[in-house]
């Protein structure tokens, strides 16, 4: 499925949603034929979820698909296929090899269409959730990360955040002044339909800036079932597009006139102050 809205000035962009499995190279080839769509349909920046490649039967599986850091199948999906397409591709997530052998960083690696990498950011906020049958504590395999990650793009400045790292609005803060905040996902189905538009609108009113959230969406091997509902939501808190459940796109054009015109209009971020 593919949803479209366009402004005339806009650069356009995309969300990617998908439903991983725990085969690595089946989700790519999804991810390759859904980047693919995304080129054609003049998109030049291109937002993949959480856990893209690997979303496995049980919380362990993406031990084994780990990769270290600058080498790997999945590392050369997306810098091949950045420099191929000619886009810039926010990888979503993949595990990289922690320090210790029993976690993983869940990294977010950005390539521009050079296909060189450009920026990589790892999870800080690790999932806890314990209600209702459903049970996740994602620091039993993964290594938070520490540093907070903002990138200069042809777009405008990007932020990076990662699905969870959505609660903590002060991480959005020490951002600094953002263009695009991209956030992908792996919501489940109960905090989604509870939280996650109403965040990703707040994200994006606070910053005055365009949220492209690509999310997992249905319900994956392991009967694990995720929120989906990717959307593009714009600087005055607007959801742009949005996709239901199942695999395929998000598109609309940001407008950075239009984000200019609503930053002059609401200075907010020049009003900004904060106590210690």
């Amino acid at each position: 499925m593919i949803s479209f809205t366009g402004e005339k000035d806009g650069v356009r962009v995309a969300a990617v949603q998908m439903v991983s499995g725990p085969d690595v190279m089946a989700n790519i080839e999804t991810a390759r034929t859904l980047v693919v769509q995304a080129k054609n349909l003049g998109a030049r920046l291109v937002v993949l979820p959480e856990y893209f490649p690997v979303m496995g039967m049980k919380d362990t599986d993406k031990l084994l698909a780990s990769e270290s850091f600058g080498t790997g199948p999945i590392q050369d999906f997306l810098s091949q296929t950045a420099r191929s397409s000619q886009l810039w591709i926010v990888g979503g997530t993949l595990p990289i090899k922690a320090a210790t052998p029993d976690r993983v960083r869940n990294s977010c690696l950005v390539f521009d269409d050079q296909g060189v990498l450009r920026a990589r950011y790892d999870k800080i906020h690790l999932f806890g959730m314990d209600f209702g049958g459903e049970c996740y504590r994602e620091s039993d395999t993964i290594e938070s990360g520490r540093d907070i990650v903002a990138l200069d793009s042809p777009f405008g400045r990007i932020g990076l955040s990662i699905c969870y790292d959505l609660r903590f609005p002060e991480l959005y803060r020490q951002m600094g002044e953002v263009d695009i905040l991209c956030i992908p996902s792996a919501f489940t189905e109960l905090t989604g339909q509870a939280h996650w538009e109403v965040l990703l609108r707040a994200r994006a009113i606070e910053n005055l800036a365009y949220v492209i959230a690509s999310g997992q969406g249905g319900i994956h091997p392991g009967g694990r079932e995720t929120y989906g509902n990717s959307m593009i939501v714009d600087p005055w808190g607007v959801v742009v597009k949005r996709l239901g459940k199942g695999p395929g796109l998000v598109l609309a054009d940001l407008s950075a006139e239009r984000r200019q015109r609503l930053r002059e209009g609401l200075p907010a971020l020049k009003h900004k102050i904060l106590l210690m």
